[in-house]
C-alpha cells in the first residue's frame, strides 16, 4: 500500500505539501467570499420584500403556480394555450426571458 507520492524526494513532497494548504486556503477564502455574497443578496431580497408586499405576493403566488405545475404538468395549470413543453417555468409565461428552452 504505497501512495503515489512514495517515489518523490522529501522536498518534492513537502512542495507538494505546500501547493495543497495554499490551494485549500484559497478554497476557502472562495467559499467564505461567496457565502458572504450570498448573505448580501438574501438581505437585499428580504428588503426589497418588506419595502414591497405586493410584489411578495406576486413572487409568492408564482412559485405556488410552478410548484403545482411541477405536480400536475404544465397542461393542468396554463390551459391549453400555455407553454407546451413540461421543461418551461411557469416564470417564462410572465417573463419570456426567463423561462428554459
Amino acid at each position: 500500500m504505497y501512495s503515489d507520492y512514495d517515489e518523490l524526494s522529501f522536498e518534492e513532497q513537502l512542495h507538494l505539501t505546500e501547493e495543497q494548504i495554499r490551494r485549500r486556503h484559497n478554497q476557502q477564502m472562495f467559499l467564505r467570499r461567496h457565502a458572504r455574497l450570498l448573505q448580501q443578496e438574501l438581505s437585499f431580497e428580504a428588503e426589497l420584500l418588506e419595502d414591497n408586499p405586493e410584489l411578495a405576493q406576486t413572487i409568492h403566488s408564482f412559485n405556488m403556480q410552478e410548484i403545482q405545475s411541477n405536480q400536475r404538468g404544465l397542461h393542468g395549470v396554463l390551459g391549453a394555450e400555455g407553454l407546451g413543453t413540461k421543461e418551461q417555468s411557469v416564470w417564462s409565461k410572465f417573463f419570456p426571458g426567463l423561462g428554459g428552452n
